[in-house]
């Protein structure tokens, strides 16, 4: 069995799902696969299956709730939630598709299907490459890694920190546990490192790493159904997790509706409120000028504020980002794929660019419309075409 733990996922899921055991405990949604690089996988569904089947019998053991329960944003209720839960193989289905592609598709409550995503997304990669790649010689992951260390290493970026966010996209288990056993030596971690942490709170636990992260795009997908009006569903979504959280976990994401968007809804008062934003798509150069002239306006010191970078991030582009934007803000980068599944070029080796978004809640179309139009995910047109309209965001060129 490929996992065997439920905390061998990201922090944000279980962030967001105390908000929902809290706020929304009778939504009802849907997810659904994609895999935007179009590899067959369908010769693998059966594994899959058998894999998710697997990871329907795990539990929360007793450390594992005792190391929740330690985190200061954490409620006790939740944990004891959590001590009773079990994910439920009736909510997903796997089905293999002619074209040799795959649907999985999760329906349920929101709050037993939310931690599905994490962890069937590591499967499916670990199924797949343990397919393709039987006998991988780990050498050049190795290699470049080492490389990647080395970069960190030059003069000048000492106080450049990165996080490892590359839960979803391994190459497997076993080689992301040795990536950060890797960079944990290599780099140093905590305070007085360049590894600031990690996404995964498995590993986190288990290597005494920070556990990172604070929301994702789901959240305010659903906000989209669950708030007064579509209009206001960003500002509903902010409000309600500062009502949650009280200042803590304080970063807002900003590509749900565009940056323009977000601007337009992230006022004085969420200025003040939030501790910084994340950037998830577009050009983030660009995002972040744009992110410290719009503090600026609010009469809010750009150097008090956070901003995240986590979009497909490699160490060179992260150093270009450090370089832009040290001294003038707080800086945090969050690299994925090119961590944790960097072990040749292609075609010798092709990551999965693999993703499972919310695209309904309570029965209606919710949709994410990105920087990157590539990332958008809704199945309605005539709602995305809606949404558009609502929050004023433009069509892209064909």
């Amino acid at each position: 069995m490929i996992l065997n733990s439920l905390l061998d996922t990201d922090l944000y899921k279980f962030t967001m799902m105390q908000v929902v055991l809290h706020q929304f405990p009778g939504a009802q949604v849907e997810y659904r696969f994609k895999c935007r690089n179009a590899i067959a996988l369908a010769p693998y569904v059966d594994e899959i299956r058998e894999e998710i089947r697997g990871l329907c019998s795990l539990s929360f053991q007793d450390d594992e709730l005792a190391y929740l329960r330690s985190m200061r944003f954490i409620k006790s209720d939740f944990v004891d939630f959590l001590g009773l839960f079990r994910l439920n193989e009736k909510y997903i289905e796997v089905t293999a598709l002619p074209s040799g592609d795959i649907d999985i598709t999760i329906r349920g409550p929101w709050l037993h299907t939310i931690l599905f995503e994490i962890p069937v997304l590591a499967i499916v990669n670990e199924v797949y490459f343990r397919n393709v790649a039987k006998d991988a010689d780990l050498a050049p992951g190795r290699e470049r890694l080492q490389r990647k260390i080395a970069q960190l290493h030059a003069p000048g970026l000492a106080d450049l920190k990165i996080a490892d966010y590359g839960t979803r996209r391994r190459f497997s288990k076993a080689w992301h546990e040795e990536v950060l056993r890797r960079l944990s030596d290599g780099l140093g971690c905590g305070p007085s490192g360049q590894l600031a942490g990690t996404s995964n709170v498995l590993y986190a636990m288990k290597l005494g790493m920070t556990p990172l992260g604070t929301v994702a795009h789901e959240y305010l997908q659903a906000c989209q159904a669950l708030g007064p009006r579509l209009r206001d569903s960003q500002v509903f979504a902010f409000d309600s997790w500062a009502k949650e959280y009280r200042g803590d976990l304080g970063i807002a994401l900003s590509d749900v509706y565009g940056m323009s968007a977000f601007l337009r809804d992230f006022d004085l008062f969420f200025c003040k409120l939030f501790d910084g934003a994340r950037h998830d798509s577009g050009d983030p150069f660009a995002w972040g000028e744009r992110l410290i002239e719009h503090y600026r306006k609010n009469r809010v010191d750009p150097h008090t504020k956070t901003l995240i970078f986590s979009d497909g991030l490699t160490v060179p582009r992260t150093v270009e980002l450090y370089q832009q934007f040290r001294g003038r803000c707080l800086l945090a980068f969050g690299i994925g794929t090119n961590l944790t599944n960097d072990m040749g070029d292609p075609p010798d080796h092709v990551p999965l660019q693999i993703v499972i978004k919310m695209v309904r809640c309570n029965g209606q179309p919710v949709a994410k419309l990105s920087d990157t139009p590539s990332k958008n995910m809704c199945d309605d047109e005539k709602y995305l075409a809606y949404l558009r309209q609502v929050f004023e965001i433009e069509q892209p060129a064909a």
